[in-house]
C-alpha cells in the first residue's frame, strides 16, 4: 500500500505512523497478544485479533505501526463504501500517552486520502473501556448484536460535512 497523503498534506509520517513491514510481524503479534490478553478471561473466549493472520495482514498492506519499538497499531481494509477498523492495540504499558488518539486520528485521515466517508469498526460488549473512547472521538452506535460467540457493539464515523482539524 502506498503512503497515505491526506487532505492537509498529513502522511503517515507524518501522524508518526508507518506502514508495518515483513520484518515487524512478530512485534505486531506481540502488542496485539499484550493488548487483548486481559480480556481472554473477562469475555470468557480468546479474542479474534489474537487469532488474525498477522503475516497475511502485513503483507496485504492493511497494518501501520507507531513508535520505536512499536507502542501501538492498526489493522484497516478498504471496502467499496468504508473503511474498516479491524484491529487497533497499543502495548498495556503505553496507555495514557496518546497513543490510541494518534491512531485514530490516523485512520480518518487515511479515510479521506481514500475517497471514504465513513469508518466502521466494532468492538465486543465485554470491552466496556472502548464504549467510553469511541464516543470521543466522534464514533456512533450502530447497532448491538451477536456473531457466533460474540456479543459485539458496531460503530461508524461519517467524516462527509465533519469539520476540518
Amino acid at each position: 500500500m502506498a503512503e497515505t497523503s491526506g487532505e492537509f498534506g498529513e502522511t503517515a509520517e507524518g501522524f508518526g505512523v508507518r506502514p508495518a513491514g515483513a520484518g515487524d510481524v512478530p512485534v505486531v503479534k506481540a502488542v496485539i497478544d499484550a493488548a487483548f490478553q486481559p480480556y481472554v478471561e473477562r469475555i470468557g473466549l480468546v479474542p479474534v485479533p489474537m487469532e488474525a493472520d498477522h503475516a497475511a495482514n502485513v503483507a496485504a498492506g492493511r497494518v501501520f505501526v507507531t513508535g520505536e519499538p512499536v507502542l501501538g497499531l492498526v489493522v484497516v481494509e478498504e471496502r467499496p463504501d468504508h473503511l474498516y477498523l479491524d484491529i487497533i492495540a497499543v502495548r498495556p504499558d503505553a496507555h495514557g500517552q496518546g497513543i490510541g488518539g494518534r491512531l485514530l486520528r490516523f485512520v480518518e485521515a487515511h479515510a479521506r486520502a481514500l475517497g471514504l466517508d465513513e469508518i466502521r469498526l466494532y468492538t465486543n460488549a465485554m470491552m466496556w473501556e472502548n464504549q467510553k473512547i469511541y464516543p470521543r472521538y466522534g464514533y456512533e452506535v450502530a447497532e448491538r448484536r451477536a456473531d457466533g460467540p460474540y456479543d459485539r457493539i458496531h460503530y461508524r464515523k461519517r467524516l462527509i460535512g465533519r469539520d476540518r482539524p
